[in-house]
């Protein structure tokens, strides 16, 4: 199935807001959002870190879980997943179980190490979601980074409080 043309950039602008959301309900700078072949937001996901200290807790795995509980596979085939920051192998793993046919992203795991150092509360894992997808047995389309500028932002002006 062709996954349908869509405006990323206004996408991804959208995980943005929900990303600055997740800051001001006090967690971390990262958001996703979930679009339908039909290109309508199927559903938003801030990250979920507070209020228990989920470390699991990250937007892209909260969402692929939600998204596998409501919909089938053969829905999600056609659905692209708006990221603020690349997903961690954790992230691209469940978006690949889910059935999700498209991950599009803003920050990489690159930068986003680099702007956190090795803070706690973000451990990255430096593991291309790209390297992750090509092993498994179905085809999940990756672009990204894109907008990595406006994505960074977000974490810098986080993390460098922290």
């Amino acid at each position: 199935m062709p996954l349908p043309n869509l405006d990323h950039a206004a996408y991804l602008r959208r995980a943005f807001a929900v990303a600055a959301e997740a800051v001001a309900n006090g967690s971390h700078p990262f958001g996703a959002i979930l679009v339908g072949s039909d290109g309508a937001v199927l559903m938003e996901q801030g990250n979920a870190y507070l209020p228990d200290h989920d470390m699991t807790g990250h937007a892209e795995r909260v969402l692929a879980t939600r998204a596998s509980q409501r919909f089938r596979p053969a829905e999600l085939v056609g659905a692209t997943l708006y990221s603020s920051a690349e997903p961690c192998a954790m992230c691209a793993g469940a978006a690949y179980w889910a059935g999700i046919g498209r991950i599009v992203y803003g920050l990489s795991e690159n930068t986003l190490g680099q702007i956190t150092g090795n803070h706690p509360e973000n451990p990255t894992l430096d593991l291309p979601c790209r390297t992750v997808l090509e092993s498994g047995q179905r085809t999940v389309e990756v672009i990204g980074p894109l907008l990595e500028d406006e994505a960074a932002q977000l974490h810098r002006s986080f993390w460098d409080k922290r």
